[in-house]
């Protein structure tokens, strides 16, 4: 598949799993597919930059507690994005630990079958 085509298949599959995160996760509120479009690019662009830090100083933190302080640092992240995107917000900080696992697990999923 040619590079481009594939980055915007990735794209579509993620914005998919957001959009089916917030119909499953109470808490978590998307309008609509352009803005889990919108949210899914967000998420990227929080994850690629400030995640790549937090998760780089959070490592002995993540060591001790076997990767389960990634849980946290996910959710943050999750939450922090939704912060920036118009049409989607989450809820509280449980809401945030179940849309970032679901989130994670049905994008991963999603991809294998579709792309």
């Amino acid at each position: 598949m040619h590079y481009l085509a594939h980055i915007i298949a990735v794209w579509l599959v993620d914005a998919l799993a957001l959009w089916i995160v917030a119909q499953l996760i109470p808490g978590i509120e998307l309008r609509g597919f352009g803005a889990a479009l919108g949210a899914t690019i967000v998420i990227a662009v929080v994850n690629g930059t400030i995640g790549i830090v937090i998760k780089f100083l959070a490592f002995p933190l993540t060591l001790v507690t076997l990767g389960l302080f990634l849980l946290v640092i996910n959710a943050f992240l999750l939450k922090l994005a939704s912060l920036f995107t118009p049409g989607f917000k989450v809820h509280g900080f449980l809401s945030a630990v179940a849309g970032s696992v679901v989130l994670s697990f049905l994008g991963w999923l999603l991809r294998q079958l579709i792309i």
